[in-house]
Protein backbone atom coordinates (compact mmCIF):
# COMPACT_ATOMS: atom_id res chain seq x y z
CA UNK A 1 0.00 0.00 0.00
CA UNK A 2 1.42 3.45 -0.97
CA UNK A 3 2.49 5.65 1.88
CA UNK A 4 0.00 8.41 2.72
CA UNK A 5 1.01 12.04 2.40
CA UNK A 6 0.99 14.21 5.52
CA UNK A 7 -1.05 17.42 5.09
CA UNK A 8 -0.62 20.12 7.71
CA UNK A 9 -3.59 22.43 8.25
CA UNK A 10 -3.13 25.99 9.48
CA UNK A 11 -5.36 29.05 9.82
CA UNK A 12 -4.35 32.41 8.41
CA UNK A 13 -5.97 35.74 7.58
CA UNK A 14 -5.75 36.56 3.88
CA UNK A 15 -7.22 39.89 2.75
CA UNK A 16 -8.95 40.17 6.14
CA UNK A 17 -10.69 36.81 5.67
CA UNK A 18 -9.93 33.64 7.59
CA UNK A 19 -8.54 30.81 5.45
CA UNK A 20 -7.26 27.29 6.00
CA UNK A 21 -3.87 26.44 4.51
CA UNK A 22 -3.06 22.95 3.18
CA UNK A 23 0.69 22.43 3.49
CA UNK A 24 2.27 19.22 2.10
CA UNK A 25 5.18 18.05 -0.06
CA UNK A 26 4.25 17.86 -3.73
CA UNK A 27 2.29 14.75 -4.63
CA UNK A 28 0.44 14.37 -7.95
CA UNK A 29 -2.41 12.31 -6.48
CA UNK A 30 -3.11 14.87 -3.74
CA UNK A 31 -2.78 17.74 -6.23
CA UNK A 32 -5.28 16.13 -8.61
CA UNK A 33 -7.71 15.59 -5.74
CA UNK A 34 -7.30 19.25 -4.71
CA UNK A 35 -8.12 20.39 -8.24
CA UNK A 36 -11.51 18.69 -8.05
CA UNK A 37 -12.64 20.89 -5.14
CA UNK A 38 -13.86 24.19 -6.55
CA UNK A 39 -13.51 26.03 -3.23
CA UNK A 40 -9.79 25.23 -2.92
CA UNK A 41 -7.14 27.06 -4.95
CA UNK A 42 -3.37 27.29 -5.10
CA UNK A 43 -1.78 30.44 -3.66
CA UNK A 44 1.45 31.30 -5.48
CA UNK A 45 2.63 33.67 -2.77
CA UNK A 46 2.20 31.21 0.10
CA UNK A 47 3.16 28.20 -2.06
CA UNK A 48 0.29 26.10 -0.76
CA UNK A 49 -3.37 25.33 -1.35
CA UNK A 50 -5.92 27.46 0.52
CA UNK A 51 -9.65 27.38 1.28
CA UNK A 52 -11.92 29.95 2.89
CA UNK A 53 -12.82 28.93 6.45
CA UNK A 54 -16.44 29.51 5.44
CA UNK A 55 -16.29 26.44 3.18
CA UNK A 56 -13.90 24.33 5.25
CA UNK A 57 -15.34 21.14 6.76
CA UNK A 58 -12.75 19.02 8.54
CA UNK A 59 -14.72 15.76 8.60
CA UNK A 60 -15.42 16.02 4.88
CA UNK A 61 -11.79 16.79 4.04
CA UNK A 62 -10.50 13.85 6.09
CA UNK A 63 -12.89 11.44 4.40
CA UNK A 64 -12.25 12.83 0.92
CA UNK A 65 -8.47 12.24 1.20
CA UNK A 66 -8.63 9.18 3.48
CA UNK A 67 -6.91 6.80 1.00
CA UNK A 68 -4.00 9.05 0.02
CA UNK A 69 -3.34 11.45 2.91
CA UNK A 70 -3.60 12.05 6.64
CA UNK A 71 -3.86 15.37 8.45
CA UNK A 72 -2.03 17.24 11.17
CA UNK A 73 -4.16 20.04 12.62
CA UNK A 74 -2.99 21.21 16.07
CA UNK A 75 -5.48 23.58 17.74
CA UNK A 76 -7.58 23.60 14.58
CA UNK A 77 -10.27 20.98 14.94
CA UNK A 78 -12.58 22.57 17.53
CA UNK A 79 -12.86 25.95 15.81
CA UNK A 80 -12.67 24.78 12.20
CA UNK A 81 -15.91 22.86 12.53
CA UNK A 82 -17.69 26.23 12.55
CA UNK A 83 -17.86 28.59 9.60
CA UNK A 84 -16.11 31.95 9.69
CA UNK A 85 -19.52 33.62 9.95
CA UNK A 86 -20.28 31.70 13.13
CA UNK A 87 -16.74 32.14 14.46
CA UNK A 88 -17.16 35.90 14.12
CA UNK A 89 -20.26 35.80 16.31
CA UNK A 90 -18.51 33.77 19.00
CA UNK A 91 -16.09 36.64 19.67
CA UNK A 92 -18.92 38.80 20.99
CA UNK A 93 -20.46 36.41 23.52
CA UNK A 94 -19.05 35.00 26.78
CA UNK A 95 -16.63 32.08 26.40
CA UNK A 96 -18.64 30.01 28.87
CA UNK A 97 -21.74 30.48 26.72
CA UNK A 98 -19.95 29.25 23.58
CA UNK A 99 -18.27 26.37 25.39
CA UNK A 100 -21.58 25.13 26.77
CA UNK A 101 -23.25 25.30 23.34
CA UNK A 102 -20.50 23.14 21.90
CA UNK A 103 -20.52 20.82 24.90
CA UNK A 104 -24.19 19.95 24.42
CA UNK A 105 -23.41 19.42 20.72
CA UNK A 106 -25.87 21.87 19.24
CA UNK A 107 -25.75 22.18 15.45
CA UNK A 108 -23.91 25.07 13.86
CA UNK A 109 -27.21 26.66 12.82
CA UNK A 110 -28.41 26.61 16.43
CA UNK A 111 -25.10 27.94 17.75
CA UNK A 112 -25.16 30.76 15.21
CA UNK A 113 -28.77 31.70 16.05
CA UNK A 114 -28.23 31.57 19.83
CA UNK A 115 -25.05 33.65 19.64
CA UNK A 116 -26.68 36.20 17.36
CA UNK A 117 -29.73 36.68 19.58
CA UNK A 118 -27.73 36.63 22.80
CA UNK A 119 -25.34 39.25 21.40
CA UNK A 120 -28.32 41.52 20.68
CA UNK A 121 -29.62 40.85 24.19
CA UNK A 122 -26.25 41.86 25.69
CA UNK A 123 -26.16 45.04 23.60
CA UNK A 124 -29.61 46.03 24.86
CA UNK A 125 -28.32 45.84 28.45
CA UNK A 126 -24.86 47.26 27.75
CA UNK A 127 -23.15 48.38 30.97
CA UNK A 128 -25.35 46.14 33.12
CA UNK A 129 -24.31 42.95 34.90
CA UNK A 130 -26.43 40.28 33.19
CA UNK A 131 -26.45 38.18 36.35
CA UNK A 132 -28.28 40.96 38.18
CA UNK A 133 -31.09 41.42 35.65
CA UNK A 134 -34.61 40.73 36.92
CA UNK A 135 -37.06 38.52 35.10
CA UNK A 136 -39.47 41.41 34.51
CA UNK A 137 -36.73 43.36 32.71
CA UNK A 138 -36.17 40.52 30.30
CA UNK A 139 -39.90 40.08 29.82
CA UNK A 140 -40.09 43.79 28.96
CA UNK A 141 -37.21 43.36 26.50
CA UNK A 142 -39.06 40.58 24.65
CA UNK A 143 -42.32 42.55 24.75
CA UNK A 144 -40.64 45.55 23.12
CA UNK A 145 -39.35 43.36 20.33
CA UNK A 146 -42.86 42.08 19.69
CA UNK A 147 -44.44 45.55 19.69
CA UNK A 148 -41.75 47.56 17.91
CA UNK A 149 -40.13 45.04 15.56
CA UNK A 150 -43.02 42.62 15.17
CA UNK A 151 -40.83 39.54 15.56
CA UNK A 152 -42.46 36.23 14.65
CA UNK A 153 -43.55 33.60 17.14
CA UNK A 154 -40.70 31.28 16.13
CA UNK A 155 -38.11 34.07 16.51
CA UNK A 156 -39.58 35.05 19.87
CA UNK A 157 -39.22 31.48 21.09
CA UNK A 158 -35.66 31.23 19.78
CA UNK A 159 -34.67 34.48 21.47
CA UNK A 160 -36.19 33.21 24.72
CA UNK A 161 -34.30 29.93 24.38
CA UNK A 162 -31.01 31.78 23.79
CA UNK A 163 -31.54 33.84 26.97
CA UNK A 164 -32.73 30.90 29.05
CA UNK A 165 -29.72 28.88 27.92
CA UNK A 166 -27.43 31.46 29.54
CA UNK A 167 -29.24 31.65 32.87
CA UNK A 168 -30.16 27.97 33.21
CA UNK A 169 -27.36 26.09 31.45
CA UNK A 170 -24.37 28.41 31.81
CA UNK A 171 -25.13 29.95 35.21
CA UNK A 172 -26.91 26.83 36.43
CA UNK A 173 -29.92 28.61 37.88
CA UNK A 174 -33.17 26.83 38.64
CA UNK A 175 -35.74 26.97 35.88
CA UNK A 176 -38.33 28.43 38.26
CA UNK A 177 -35.90 31.25 39.05
CA UNK A 178 -36.21 32.59 35.53
CA UNK A 179 -39.36 32.64 33.47
CA UNK A 180 -40.53 34.31 30.28
CA UNK A 181 -44.10 34.05 29.07
CA UNK A 182 -44.15 32.29 25.75
CA UNK A 183 -46.66 32.95 22.98
CA UNK A 184 -49.13 30.41 21.77
CA UNK A 185 -47.72 28.58 18.78
CA UNK A 186 -49.31 29.52 15.50
CA UNK A 187 -51.05 26.47 14.05
CA UNK A 188 -50.20 26.81 10.40
CA UNK A 189 -50.94 23.99 8.01
CA UNK A 190 -48.13 22.87 5.69
CA UNK A 191 -48.31 23.85 2.02
CA UNK A 192 -48.54 20.81 -0.25
CA UNK A 193 -48.56 20.11 -3.96
CA UNK A 194 -50.94 17.81 -5.75
CA UNK A 195 -49.50 14.70 -7.38
CA UNK A 196 -50.19 16.32 -10.73
CA UNK A 197 -48.12 19.36 -9.78
CA UNK A 198 -45.22 17.21 -8.59
CA UNK A 199 -45.25 15.25 -11.85
CA UNK A 200 -45.40 18.49 -13.85
CA UNK A 201 -42.37 19.88 -12.00
CA UNK A 202 -40.35 16.71 -12.56
CA UNK A 203 -41.27 16.57 -16.25
CA UNK A 204 -40.23 20.20 -16.62
CA UNK A 205 -36.82 19.46 -15.10
CA UNK A 206 -34.83 18.91 -18.27
CA UNK A 207 -31.45 18.27 -16.67
CA UNK A 208 -31.28 14.57 -15.79
CA UNK A 209 -29.19 15.10 -12.65
CA UNK A 210 -31.50 17.84 -11.40
CA UNK A 211 -34.54 15.65 -12.01
CA UNK A 212 -32.95 12.88 -9.93
CA UNK A 213 -32.36 15.38 -7.11
CA UNK A 214 -35.95 16.64 -6.97
CA UNK A 215 -37.33 13.13 -7.42
CA UNK A 216 -35.31 11.82 -4.49
CA UNK A 217 -36.37 14.66 -2.18
CA UNK A 218 -40.01 13.84 -2.94
CA UNK A 219 -39.65 10.05 -3.07
CA UNK A 220 -37.96 9.81 0.34
CA UNK A 221 -39.42 12.89 2.06
CA UNK A 222 -36.00 14.46 2.57
CA UNK A 223 -35.05 17.75 4.14
CA UNK A 224 -32.77 20.01 2.12
CA UNK A 225 -29.69 19.30 4.26
CA UNK A 226 -30.35 15.56 4.21
CA UNK A 227 -30.20 15.52 0.41
CA UNK A 228 -26.96 17.52 0.36
CA UNK A 229 -25.27 15.18 2.86
CA UNK A 230 -26.21 11.93 1.11
CA UNK A 231 -23.30 9.72 0.09
CA UNK A 232 -23.17 7.19 -2.71
CA UNK A 233 -23.37 4.18 -0.39
CA UNK A 234 -26.44 5.52 1.44
CA UNK A 235 -28.69 4.07 -1.27
CA UNK A 236 -29.69 0.46 -0.56
CA UNK A 237 -30.99 -0.43 -4.01
CA UNK A 238 -31.73 -4.06 -3.17
CA UNK A 239 -34.13 -3.14 -0.36
CA UNK A 240 -35.41 0.05 -1.95
CA UNK A 241 -34.27 2.13 1.02
CA UNK A 242 -32.13 5.16 1.68
CA UNK A 243 -30.16 5.77 4.87
CA UNK A 244 -30.24 9.31 6.26
CA UNK A 245 -27.34 9.81 8.65
CA UNK A 246 -27.14 12.49 11.34
CA UNK A 247 -30.46 14.08 10.43
CA UNK A 248 -32.32 16.63 12.57
CA UNK A 249 -31.75 15.83 16.24
CA UNK A 250 -28.59 13.90 15.20
CA UNK A 251 -30.70 10.82 14.46
CA UNK A 252 -30.24 8.21 11.73
CA UNK A 253 -33.21 6.76 9.91
CA UNK A 254 -34.25 4.90 6.78
CA UNK A 255 -36.78 6.05 4.21
CA UNK A 256 -38.23 4.53 1.06
CA UNK A 257 -37.16 5.13 -2.52
CA UNK A 258 -39.24 4.49 -5.63
CA UNK A 259 -38.13 1.39 -7.55
CA UNK A 260 -38.31 3.38 -10.79
CA UNK A 261 -36.17 6.12 -9.28
CA UNK A 262 -33.53 3.56 -8.27
CA UNK A 263 -33.28 2.60 -11.95
CA UNK A 264 -32.79 6.27 -12.80
CA UNK A 265 -30.14 6.63 -10.08
CA UNK A 266 -28.21 3.71 -11.58
CA UNK A 267 -28.14 5.53 -14.92
CA UNK A 268 -27.16 8.74 -13.13
CA UNK A 269 -24.28 6.99 -11.36
CA UNK A 270 -22.93 5.55 -14.62
CA UNK A 271 -23.10 8.94 -16.32
CA UNK A 272 -21.84 11.27 -13.57
CA UNK A 273 -19.66 8.87 -11.50
CA UNK A 274 -19.91 10.70 -8.14
CA UNK A 275 -16.99 9.96 -5.82
CA UNK A 276 -18.13 10.84 -2.29
CA UNK A 277 -21.42 12.73 -2.25
CA UNK A 278 -24.34 11.24 -4.13
CA UNK A 279 -24.90 14.59 -5.83
CA UNK A 280 -21.72 16.56 -6.34
CA UNK A 281 -21.17 20.05 -7.65
CA UNK A 282 -18.17 21.19 -9.67
CA UNK A 283 -14.91 19.44 -8.75
CA UNK A 284 -16.59 17.11 -6.27
CA UNK A 285 -17.91 19.76 -3.90
CA UNK A 286 -21.22 19.43 -2.06
CA UNK A 287 -24.30 21.00 -3.53
CA UNK A 288 -25.29 24.29 -1.95
CA UNK A 289 -28.83 24.98 -0.66
CA UNK A 290 -29.00 27.93 -3.06
CA UNK A 291 -28.37 25.65 -6.03
CA UNK A 292 -31.20 23.35 -4.97
CA UNK A 293 -33.54 26.31 -4.64
CA UNK A 294 -32.65 27.53 -8.13
CA UNK A 295 -33.30 24.09 -9.63
CA UNK A 296 -36.79 23.92 -8.12
CA UNK A 297 -37.64 27.53 -8.97
CA UNK A 298 -36.70 27.07 -12.63
CA UNK A 299 -38.63 23.81 -12.95
CA UNK A 300 -41.68 25.28 -11.24
CA UNK A 301 -41.71 28.19 -13.68
CA UNK A 302 -41.35 25.86 -16.67
CA UNK A 303 -44.22 23.74 -15.32
CA UNK A 304 -46.44 26.83 -15.29
CA UNK A 305 -47.16 26.67 -11.56
CA UNK A 306 -47.92 30.16 -10.30
CA UNK A 307 -47.90 29.68 -6.53
CA UNK A 308 -44.70 29.90 -4.51
CA UNK A 309 -43.05 26.49 -4.23
CA UNK A 310 -40.18 25.70 -1.85
CA UNK A 311 -38.14 22.54 -1.31
CA UNK A 312 -39.81 21.57 1.95
CA UNK A 313 -43.13 21.39 0.08
CA UNK A 314 -41.86 18.24 -1.62
CA UNK A 315 -41.37 16.65 1.82
CA UNK A 316 -44.82 17.83 2.95
CA UNK A 317 -46.34 16.49 -0.26
CA UNK A 318 -44.63 13.10 0.18
CA UNK A 319 -46.19 12.71 3.65
CA UNK A 320 -49.63 13.93 2.55
CA UNK A 321 -49.76 11.68 -0.52
CA UNK A 322 -48.78 8.67 1.60
CA UNK A 323 -51.63 9.50 3.96
CA UNK A 324 -54.01 9.93 1.02
CA UNK A 325 -53.27 6.39 -0.12
CA UNK A 326 -53.90 4.94 3.34
CA UNK A 327 -50.37 4.59 4.77
CA UNK A 328 -50.30 4.19 8.54
CA UNK A 329 -49.46 7.43 10.36
CA UNK A 330 -46.82 5.69 12.51
CA UNK A 331 -44.98 4.54 9.40
CA UNK A 332 -45.04 8.06 8.00
CA UNK A 333 -43.64 9.31 11.32
CA UNK A 334 -40.70 6.89 11.01
CA UNK A 335 -40.05 7.80 7.37
CA UNK A 336 -39.96 11.51 8.17
CA UNK A 337 -37.93 11.07 11.37
CA UNK A 338 -40.40 12.91 13.61
CA UNK A 339 -39.78 12.62 17.35
CA UNK A 340 -43.49 12.86 18.19
CA UNK A 341 -46.53 11.49 16.40
CA UNK A 342 -48.18 14.86 17.07
CA UNK A 343 -45.82 16.45 14.55
CA UNK A 344 -46.90 13.95 11.90
CA UNK A 345 -50.59 14.38 12.71
CA UNK A 346 -50.53 17.83 11.10
CA UNK A 347 -50.79 16.08 7.73
CA UNK A 348 -54.20 14.68 8.63
CA UNK A 349 -55.50 18.25 8.29
CA UNK A 350 -54.32 18.62 4.69
CA UNK A 351 -54.93 15.07 3.43
CA UNK A 352 -58.03 14.69 1.28
CA UNK A 353 -58.44 10.96 1.96
CA UNK A 354 -61.47 11.55 4.20
CA UNK A 355 -62.76 14.69 2.52
CA UNK A 356 -63.41 12.87 -0.74
CA UNK A 357 -65.88 10.58 1.05
CA UNK A 358 -68.06 13.50 2.14
CA UNK A 359 -71.06 14.46 0.04
CA UNK A 360 -71.33 18.23 -0.17
CA UNK A 361 -74.84 19.36 0.88
CA UNK A 362 -74.90 21.89 -1.97
CA UNK A 363 -75.04 19.00 -4.43
CA UNK A 364 -78.65 18.38 -3.34
CA UNK A 365 -79.61 21.79 -4.69
CA UNK A 366 -78.72 20.79 -8.24
CA UNK A 367 -80.51 17.47 -8.04
CA UNK A 368 -79.36 14.22 -9.68
CA UNK A 369 -76.87 14.42 -12.48
CA UNK A 370 -78.40 14.21 -15.90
Amino acid sequence: MPRKVKIELKKQLINNRLHVLFIFPFDPAVRDRMLKINTISYNDELKCWIQSAKHFKLDWIIEYFYDIAYFDYPKLKEKSELSSETAHLLVHVPNDYVRKLKQVRYSENTIRAYCHYFKLFMMSFKGRDLEELEAHEINDYIYELIVRKGISVSQQNQRINAIKFYYEKVLGRERVRYHIDRPKTEKKLPDVLSKEDVIAILKATRNFKHRCILSLIYSAGLRRGELINLKVNDIDSKRGLIKITGAKGKKDRYSIVSAKLIEQLRLYYKEYKPQLWLFEGPKGAQYSPTSLYKILKRSTQLAGIKKRVHLHMLRHSFATHLLDQGTNLRLIQDLLGHESIKTTEIYTHVSNSDFTKIRNPLDDFFGPEE
